[in-house]
């Protein structure tokens, strides 16, 4: 890149007057000044995979003037649970081969329990329609201009959502939006389901033990994201239900799943943008507030005639 930046600068007069490149670590190059605005594209799968968000921090401490401007500015990480029968089979289906006792003689069923969990340890990139979501979203809130390196090292963020429909969850659904908040103007570039798709589309961790609930039903649980030496994190999901119902005051945890995934496997479903309306205002909150009423009629007979279907057995343990 840098080496292009010179040959544009040389090729241009007026550039070569204002602009000078400076080709190095961001960790190791000096500059002979303080600069005024840092721009950077440091998003990665789920905004903090790739692990440039640190050396963007450090970017910031070592050469950005007190009160400088930073674009982007800051992020959020969304999250919801959602249902998607198709996906769960589909990801479930992947280890069925691994079931074969005779595989040109050979017995598979050793590495089945292996390859099932394998499968499921991969996080879901592809563009969703919103519509498999099932509760309105919560935040997690990064702001570059004041958090610090060691932040970034491990990510805690406790869930609660409301269902707004009674399905079986299959897991937690993730997108974020960065801002670049200019001086007089204010820009989000979103990866939301529903708004244009873009390179990063959206990503969702998969249960191997989905979840049921009934509406109005409380939903709990913790996204625990560690980094890891390969320029990524390791993503500990746990979910639960709460009691539902009369007396749900007097009870606790009815359901939990968990699963842990790696966010540097994951697995690319598709390439191409998905053709679902753009219903996506700057607030991704207001997204996710017209979809209850649409998809209940629609999701709910697909899954119930999908449930009256005899059930897979994965003789997976439920944690």
């Amino acid at each position: 890149m840098a080496e292009y930046a010179h040959k544009l600068i040389a090729g241009n007069p007026s550039l070569g007057e204002r602009i000078t490149v400076v080709k190095g670590k961001i960790e190791e190059v000096e500059l002979p000044e303080k600069a005024d605005i840092l721009i950077s594209e440091p998003m990665g799968t789920l905004l903090v995979n790739e692990r440039m968000l640190e050396t963007y921090v450090i970017a910031r401490d070592r050469f950005l003037v007190p009160n400088g401007k930073m674009f982007p500015t800051n992020g959020r990480i969304h999250m919801a649970p959602f249902s998607d029968e198709y996906l769960f089979v589909e990801i479930a289906n992947k280890a069925l081969f691994w079931q074969q006792q005779d595989y040109y003689g050979v017995d598979l069923t050793p590495l089945y329990g292996s390859a099932f969990q394998g499968y499921f340890s991969q996080p879901v990139v592809d563009a969703f329609d919103p519509r498999v979501l099932v509760a309105p979203a919560i935040s997690h809130v990064i702001d570059f201009t004041s958090i610090k390196e060691e932040d970034l090292y491990e990510i805690d963020v406790p869930l609660k959502f409301i269902a707004s429909v009674g399905v079986r969850i299959h897991g937690l659904a993730c997108w974020f939006d960065v801002l670049f908040d200019g001086s007089t103007v204010q820009r989000w570039l979103t990866t939301a389901p529903g708004a244009p798709t873009t390179h990063w589309y959206q990503l969702r961790c998969i249960l191997s033990q989905p979840l049921y609930v009934m509406p109005g039903q409380e939903i709990t649980g913790r996204l625990h994201m560690i980094a890891h030496n390969a320029q990524s994190y390791t993503i500990h999901l746990t979910m639960s239900t709460k009691m539902w119902g009369p007396g749900a005051g007097q009870g606790g945890i009815l359901q939990t799943s968990s699963c842990k995934l790696d966010l540097k496997e994951p697995y690319y479903r598709m390439s191409q943008p998905q053709p679902y309306s753009n219903t996506q205002d700057q607030s991704t909150h207001n997204l996710l507030n017209t979809q209850q009423d649409t998809q209940i009629q629609s999701r709910d007979e697909e899954l119930s005639e999908w449930m009256q279907e005899p059930s897979l057995n994965f003789d997976t343990e439920l944690h």
